[in-house]
């Protein structure tokens, strides 16, 4: 199996493919494509490829250069606030390009998993299953949950994860768990929200979860979170307490005190019942994943990443 992963540089999807390329008999088996704009990297675990995929034409020669089987793309604008400050660059990326990769796709006879985000909720309640009706706050939101809707228009069996993760990133600093282990290793005090609730889960692991995915052929809509749902105020504290830092620098605050540019959702719990059913057996909790995240840290990963980047 040929697997083609866009935004291979970022958080989700240079993870994805060092997790997925060092699998037990994965090599053997399959061969992993990162797809990386504007941070060239260097490794022998999955070849690398440069392109920008906005670029007219270039996703075709991607397609016609590595004839892949699975795409799972990950190329987004990803950070909320940006997508409020540039709609256009975020309705290109989030919503425009899905389609275009479902199309290609589906003329190719390949299959394409595309990630997606709680943020497509409201929060007004939580604990939404994949039935219950979006309503984004956020140009992200929105933006991203047009392109759930478009990828599925362009080919419907398009296979839709729509996730919440954390780990270890190219710059150290992109993800809530970097934040909180930034600040409490260096004895600063921090803030964590006491209410906006999320399901966190590692992105080592939400790997796993994607090639079982894979393996299966699903198609539709799956919520790919954690089994179990905390504060982000509590997960900080939980991630204190496994690496033996100062729970304490944490300060309880609320979300309406951050003064952000986008609106959030507070309550972001997403059901992983049909995902569970259909795997047999539950998504990883929160405790797992935070000690294999420590290991990881305790292995060398985030300096074995770091050194990944071409300056």
């Amino acid at each position: 199996m040929r697997i083609l992963i866009t935004g291979a540089s970022g958080l989700l999807g240079l993870n994805l493919a060092l997790e997925i390329a060092s699998m037990p008999g994965i090599s053997e088996k399959h061969q992993v494509f990162g797809l990386v704009h504007s941070h060239p990297l260097h490794t022998t675990a999955f070849t690398v490829l440069q392109g920008d995929l906005l670029a007219p034409g270039t996703a075709e020669r991607l397609f016609e250069e590595t004839q892949p089987d699975w795409v799972i793309n990950c190329a987004a604008l990803a950070i909320v606030d940006a997508c409020e400050t540039d709609p256009v660059r975020a309705r290109q990326l989030n919503t425009e390009l899905p389609a275009q990769l479902a199309a290609l796709v589906a003329r190719g006879g390949a299959r394409l998993l595309h990630v997606s985000t709680d943020a497509i909720f409201d929060g007004m309640r939580g604990e939404y299953t994949e039935e219950d009706a979006p309503h984004p706050l956020s140009v992200y939101g929105q933006t991203k949950l047009e392109g759930e809707r478009a990828a599925a228009e362009a080919n419907p069996d398009t296979l839709i994860a729509r996730v919440n993760f954390y780990g270890w990133s190219l710059s150290g600093k992109r993800s809530l768990s970097e934040f909180f282990f930034n600040n409490l290793k260096e004895g600063r005090q921090l803030k964590g929200f006491t209410d906006v609730y999320f399901c966190p889960l590692l992105v080592n692991d939400l790997a796993v979860l994607f090639m079982s995915m894979i393996e299966k052929k699903l198609c539709g809509i799956y919520h790919t979170v954690s089994s179990e749902c905390i504060s982000k105020f509590d997960f900080g504290a939980a991630l204190a307490r496994e690496f033996g830092l100062d729970e304490n620098l944490i300060a309880p605050t609320s979300l309406s005190e951050a003064g952000l540019k986008a609106a959030r959702s507070t309550n972001l719990t997403l059901l992983s019942n049909k995902l569970a059913e259909t795997l047999g057996q539950a998504t990883p909790g929160i405790a797992p994943g935070l000690k294999r995240y420590h290991r990881l840290y305790q292995q060398g990963y985030p300096e074995k990443i770091r050194q990944l980047l071409i300056p």
